[in-house]
């Protein structure tokens, strides 16, 4: 599933078309790859949790180290989760006003 959206990542930029760039970008980054730096961060946090709680298994991790990485995982997953229903609803009401 992580694999997926890592795979689609070059395709987020291409969706916005050629829209006209704002003029007062603080650090010249852009919408799309502001997303795609956070998609990625978010996606190397959720393998770090996994990659814990495997080590965490096996007995390889300390107990506090695993806990840490599983709650920032629980964290970066419930925001993700947000922004997505939030991007979702502003769609939706981009979508209901009138022309």
């Amino acid at each position: 599933m992580v694999n997926k959206i890592v795979d689609s990542l070059p395709d987020i930029s291409a969706v916005g078309g050629s829209a006209p760039k704002a003029g007062n970008l603080s650090d010249g980054q852009d919408f799309s790859a502001f997303m795609q730096e956070a998609t990625r961060n978010s996606i190397d946090t959720l393998k770090s949790g996994e990659v814990m709680s495997m080590k965490g298994i096996t007995g390889d991790a300390d107990l506090n180290d695993v806990v840490s990485a599983i709650n920032s995982a629980e964290s970066t997953l419930q925001l993700v989760t947000t922004i997505r229903d939030k991007m979702i609803q502003a769609y939706q009401e981009v979508m209901r006003m009138p022309i």
